[in-house]
């Protein structure tokens, strides 16, 4: 019996910290995603995936365009909270 009071107390205590977290969560992903975006290391970090990203996915032989096109790519992503 009292081991059930037990499980049951930690069980409440482990769903309101969960449910704190959560509501933590919801109030800042928004200023999350400004923060990682406007980072530079973000940036950074797009720029290398873009790059890798075209030369392994489509055959754009001039290495100017493979460039370019990787900065698109780089330039339409978005990070949003959601």
């Amino acid at each position: 019996m009292i081991t059930t009071q037990m499980n049951y107390t930690q069980e409440l205590k482990d769903l309101t910290i969960t449910r704190s977290l959560r509501l933590l969560r919801d109030g800042f992903k928004s200023d999350f995603a400004t923060y990682a975006y406007s980072d530079e290391r973000m940036t950074e970090l797009l720029h290398e995936l873009s790059a890798e990203f075209v030369e392994s996915n489509i055959p754009v032989v001039d290495e100017d365009n493979q460039l370019e096109l990787s900065m698109m790519l780089m330039e339409s992503v978005d990070i949003i909270a959601r």
